[in-house]
């Protein structure tokens, strides 16, 4: 990226037009918010998740709305799946300029001594090591080809500590430090990568995790400063912006998406 040329243009650079964006866990809540909301802002987008059919069918939506997009089937806990997802995304579109590396999962709530190696080791696959993974492959083909610019999801679990959930805050405080740590490794090289903590964000995901508990959703509004919940468009936004050269000077950073949450 030649950032020089960029400063040139204040009021184009938060345009992804152009660039091939790769999104993981892309038919979840967040992961289609942020597709739909790159692909309109002229990005070719690469979905990958294990769902196959709810991934067809977001292609199809972000065509009919006159975007690009792709869809492969991608397990990131499997090294293979996602070396796989990297060489179709360049093979696709002809390159890879970001990503958004953002497939999770909720396991469960377990003290820690009630805690199963199982569901620790599942939790630690997909939302660290599947990260690890994502990051290893897409830093290697951005190196040699120009450099470019990745966003981790994280969560407020990332800078807090949650009641039982030892495995998804640890995973999640994980992710934090490794966008950190490859930020310092490869920024002067080009590559930017900076993590996102949502807070509780309406997603399938989270409202399922509703379900049973009929007083939780306030519980959980009251908690934060802003006094709701936050919808997935408003995390894509700052997705997107991270991911757009307006945030050329960005990188090692850790953003709360999250209604004050984390500033009480």
């Amino acid at each position: 990226m030649n950032v020089a040329s960029t400063l040139t243009d204040p009021f184009g650079r938060v345009s992804l037009k152009g660039r091939v964006i790769i999104i993981t866990g892309a038919t979840g809540g967040i992961g289609r918010a942020t597709a739909r909301l790159t692909a309109a802002r002229g990005a070719s987008v690469m979905l990958a998740d294990k769902h196959d059919a709810a991934g067809k069918q977001l292609v199809a939506a972000i065509q009919a709305d006159g975007g690009s997009a792709a869809f492969i089937q991608s397990d990131v806990s499997r090294e293979d799946d996602v070396k796989a997802m990297v060489e179709a995304a360049v093979a696709t579109f002809g390159g890879l300029h970001a990503a958004f590396n953002n497939a999770g999962i909720d396991t469960g709530h377990n003290g820690v001594a009630d805690l199963p190696l199982t569901q620790w080791q599942q939790n630690l696959a997909v939302n660290l090591t599947g990260v690890f993974l994502c990051m290893k492959h897409e830093v290697a083909h951005m190196l040699s080809h120009g450099g470019g610019s990745i966003v981790n999801t994280s969560s407020t679990a990332g800078a807090v500590g949650v009641a039982t959930s030892a495995d998804y805050v640890s995973a999640k405080h994980g992710v934090v430090g490794l966008s950190r740590a490859a930020a310092v490794d490869y920024s002067a090289k080009g590559v930017r990568v900076n993590a996102v903590l949502p807070g509780a964000i309406e997603t399938p995901m989270f409202l399922a995790a509703l379900q049973g508990h009929p007083t939780l959703r306030q519980i959980v509004e009251d908690g934060h400063p802003i006094g709701r919940i936050g919808q997935p468009a408003e995390v894509a936004e700052a997705v997107a912006w991270l991911l757009s050269d307006a945030a050329s000077f960005i990188t090692g950073a850790c953003i709360a998406v999250d209604g004050g949450y984390t500033s009480r």
